[in-house]
């Protein structure tokens, strides 16, 4: 295992066999994103993204909570009484990491929550490709209890995740739920209990490890981008996304799989990955 050892003051980056486990590490404050937190996620996902080391990120928090969103002193209050364009810039830089670099990062993602993820925390846990949830965690949009309507992204990430009455039967109300709960909205893909959390996401990890790197980084890209194109647009784009990941692939993954489906016989698409 290979440690970025005391590089950040409020997240911790532990590598190992190729999973890179980034730690929200606030513990004592829920793992409240302050401007600092952002600041350094944003570096962080920059530095581990040309890391060789690094194949999947999964993102989590230390002790019992995943995020319980924006610090409300630090990131609101505290900024709120700053000049205008400080403000500007700790949004940005909220934003960028939360979504604008790990929406479309070019190294697969899990969110791994362990426990509380309330507020902003929804927007980063939507922009990652997929997440894993605890039975035991506890989500919530609780902004409406505090006077202010849902922040940066929040609302477009249930939108984009969660059936329209339940989101805005969880927005309206600041009502919260379990990852059950989560998992059968869509909001995540699966919920565990507690105790096996961490290896199912390392599994998960592990599977999307085998895969070749190139070909997933156009298929989960190319996917996301869909959403937003129309049919005709989508034609395009999709088939220059195949031919744009068959020119960068240095394992030519496409004709090795079919060399093994057509000519050896040795895999069967669907059940199994081509031996890279």
């Amino acid at each position: 295992m290979s440690t970025y050892q005391d590089r950040w003051q409020t997240v911790k980056v532990e590598i190992d066999q190729g999973i890179a486990w980034v730690i929200l590490n606030r513990p004592e404050k829920r793992n409240a994103m302050s401007p600092t937190l952002n600041r350094e996620m944003v570096e962080v996902l920059e530095v581990l993204e040309q890391d060789p080391d690094a194949g999947v990120l999964v993102l989590t928090g230390a002790g019992e909570s995943w995020t319980a969103g924006m610090d409300l002193k630090e990131y609101f209050r505290e900024t709120d009484a700053g000049p205008e364009i400080l403000q500007e810039k700790i949004r940005r830089e909220a934003s960028q990491w939360q979504w604008r670099l790990l929406r479309m990062y070019t190294k697969p993602t899990i969110a791994m929550v362990n426990g509380w993820c309330f507020g902003g925390g929804f927007s980063p846990l939507v922009a990652c490709d997929l997440a894993i949830a605890a039975d035991e965690a506890t989500f919530g949009l609780s902004e409406i209890n505090w006077g202010i309507p849902p922040g940066n992204l929040v609302s477009k990430a249930m939108a984009d995740t969660v059936g329209h009455r339940a989101a805005l039967y969880y927005i309206m109300t600041g009502q919260t739920f379990d990852g059950r709960r989560a998992a059968e909205m869509g909001l995540v893909n699966q919920s565990v209990p507690l105790a096996q959390l961490k290896e199912v996401t390392a599994n998960l990890a592990r599977n999307l490890l085998e895969k070749n790197p190139v070909v997933l980084r156009a298929a989960k890209i190319g996917f996301k981008r869909s959403r937003e194109l129309t049919w005709e647009q989508n034609e395009d784009y999709l088939y220059a996304k195949l031919d744009q990941s068959r020119l960068l692939d240095p394992e030519g993954g496409r004709a090795q799989g079919m060399k093994q489906f057509l000519d050896d016989k040795s895999i069967k698409p669907g059940l199994q990955t081509y031996k890279r």
